[in-house]
């Protein structure tokens, strides 16, 4: 649930996820020094305390600790602009701090196309990022474009080339 997902917003577990980030994004996607964002948890990252806390408390606390590492984190950033920056170029992955959160902006430009992909596994995970589609299947309507990408990415993530 989302009240669940909130709960597990906590200091360890927001560095921990740009730790993951970053090494998947160095080790399987070549990404010398990725430019990580991470997005705020609360509308506008809290704005100062107004609409929360878990920003000041809880994430920039978390993006210190990372970048005392060397990780080139930052953040947090309000979640309504983050993933416009990120598609301008400006970071090359936002850390959302739930599901829904990340996989909105994704969905909407990216729809047909987008791949779904685990870090942190000890083997290449992907799929395809619309989900199952149970209210399309078995009419002749699904097309394969994500399941391709999917494919294409895990070969490309595991030292392959697509032909």
């Amino acid at each position: 649930s989302l009240r669940e997902a909130i709960e597990r917003v906590t200091k360890e577990a927001v560095a921990e996820t740009v730790r993951v980030v970053h090494r998947d994004f160095v080790e399987k996607f070549g990404i010398e020094k990725p430019r990580i964002a991470v997005a705020g948890l609360n509308p506008h990252a809290g704005e100062g305390g107004l609409f929360g806390s878990e920003e000041r408390e809880i994430i920039a606390p978390a993006i210190e600790e990372v970048r005392g590492e060397g990780i080139s984190a930052s953040g947090p950033y309000p979640p309504d602009t983050v993933f416009y920056r990120a598609y301008r170029g400006e970071f090359d992955v936002v850390v959302a701090q739930y599901h829904d959160q990340g996989l909105i902006p994704l969905k909407l430009v990216h729809f047909d196309t987008g791949v779904n992909v685990t870090l942190g596994l000890p083997i290449v995970r992907t799929s395809v990022d619309h989900g199952t589609a149970y209210d399309i299947a078995w009419k002749g309507i699904a097309r394969e474009t994500s399941l391709i990408k999917a494919i294409e990415m895990a070969v490309s993530m595991s030292g392959g080339t697509v032909r």
